[in-house]
């Protein structure tokens, strides 16, 4: 069976490294008090390159890695290297060639605080919580979700370096945002998905725990989720603008997560993972707009 670039591309897992770069490039620019000047624009543009070869690499890594689970289930058996269009070496090469890029890149011409919080990341997704956290514990998502939530600290630190305190604190609330978004997120896809990973033997909370148990824990994240997002306005990092997008987000957050108490049928689950994506993107955006509009309001 001839390789690809296509299987190379799957491999990357696009959608979900989509996902972690927008917010990545939303730490970036709000990172900038000002329109950015031009070494900051380049200094952005090579950590965006940076961030994202390593995002990739993380993805083919946990694919190798994860391939007999995802063998057994619907969801992932479709994976170029399950199905034998590309040979665990070809990943094992590609991933390497894709993390020593991204790490010339950051070290050379971003900075190299930014390529050890990178490297950081990746390790921690790829091998901490695929190896390790993934099969060991209930809370897998929730430990392991904090090397999903770096982006935004990771696009922060390629265009400051992280040299003052205020950058530290703006950008870990993101972070915490990210977070907490992540459990109510992955779960609701998990309890569609629990047959699967039972098949499996990985212990994903509505397969340990049960159901109901799941549902309340989302409703839970789902609450403080809400709250958390609340703090950028708080703290003076937005105003006014952002404040009533996230409260409108929120509100229909809480909705599914309050309907998935008692859901009117098994694919409610989607749905809520479905708006899940679309509300971390939004959240970001309002975050990126309101930043441009509050020294004009």
């Amino acid at each position: 069976m001839t390789t690809t670039w296509r299987d190379y591309w799957d491999l990357t897992k696009p959608k979900v490294v989509a996902l972690i770069v927008f917010t990545a490039l939303v730490g970036m620019f709000l990172a900038v008090p000002a329109l950015p000047t031009i070494e900051q624009v380049l200094s952005g543009a090579l950590g965006f390159l940076g961030i994202w070869l390593a995002a990739a690499a993380a993805a083919a890594i946990n694919q190798l890695l994860d391939a007999r689970i995802d063998a057994q289930m619907a969801r992932t058996s479709w994976r170029p290297l399950v199905v034998g269009k590309v040979s665990p070496r070809q990943v094992l090469v590609f991933a390497g060639a894709l993390t020593a890029l991204s790490m010339t890149i950051l070290v050379l011409w971003v900075n190299v605080i930014t390529a050890v919080l990178t490297f950081a990341s990746l390790i921690g997704y790829a091998v901490i919580y695929t190896v390790y956290l993934k099969r060991a514990t209930s809370q897998n998502i929730v430990i392991g979700g904090l090397a999903g939530a770096t982006p935004p600290l990771l696009g922060w630190a390629a265009i400051t370096g992280m040299q003052g305190s205020s950058d530290w604190a703006h950008a870990l609330l993101l972070v915490l945002i990210i977070f907490i978004w992540t459990p109510p997120h992955f779960w609701a896809l998990a309890i569609f998905r629990r047959a699967d990973y039972a098949k499996a033997d990985v212990p994903m909370l509505p397969v340990t725990h049960g159901v109901p148990h799941t549902r309340r824990q989302i409703l839970v994240y789902s609450v403080v989720l809400a709250v958390v997002t609340l703090l950028p306005v708080a703290i003076g990092m937005s105003g006014m603008f952002y404040l009533g997008g996230a409260t409108v987000l929120n509100l229909v957050f809480l909705w599914y997560a309050w309907k998935m108490q008692n859901p009117p049928d098994e694919m409610f689950n989607m749905k809520m993972f479905g708006y899940s994506i679309v509300y971390l993107m939004a959240l970001f955006a309002f975050l990126l707009v309101d930043h441009w509009l509050l020294p004009w309001l």
